[in-house]
């Protein structure tokens, strides 16, 4: 499937790194250095304009090297970009580390995930059909 995708950063295009991978690297464009400080948050510019087919959404999610190395995640993961959104890409960074953290032009921030979605019709009801899991969760299978 070819996406439309409008590049106005000077970093290369996304691109899936491996043949299996399932995200393509979203990069920061900025013109200096953004300092994140501890339990700050940004909205990074990328310099990207997506148009996705109808039918589809872009998820933007963390960078499991970001998270785990430098406590650097995407706030509100994963982020949807609807088909219809026409505007810049941007990613709501949050530091979680307890040390400043420099965004750089060009640097891998996180990645985007194309994925094929449903629309529904909600039909209100006044009873569910029963489970065996019924109302169980937040841990609950994982209590022995």
């Amino acid at each position: 499937m070819d996406v439309k995708i409008v590049n106005k950063s000077d970093n290369a295009l996304p691109h899936y790194e491996t043949a299996q991978s399932a995200g393509m690297d979203l990069r920061a464009f900025c013109p200096g250095p953004v300092l994140l400080k501890p339990l700050e948050r940004v909205m990074v510019p990328t310099g990207l304009f997506i148009e996705l087919p109808v039918g589809y959404e872009a998820q933007v999610r963390p960078r499991s090297g970001l998270a785990a190395k430098k406590g650097i995640t995407v706030l509100n993961a994963p982020g949807t970009i609807d088909a219809d959104y026409r505007g810049e890409i941007k990613v709501i960074l949050v530091n979680l580390s307890n040390e400043e953290f420099a965004i750089r032009s060009g640097e891998r921030i996180a990645q985007m995930v194309i994925a094929r979605h449903e629309r529904v019709s909600l039909k209100e009801a006044q009873t569910l059909n029963h489970t065996d899991r019924g109302a169980g969760g937040f841990g609950h299978t994982g209590v022995q």
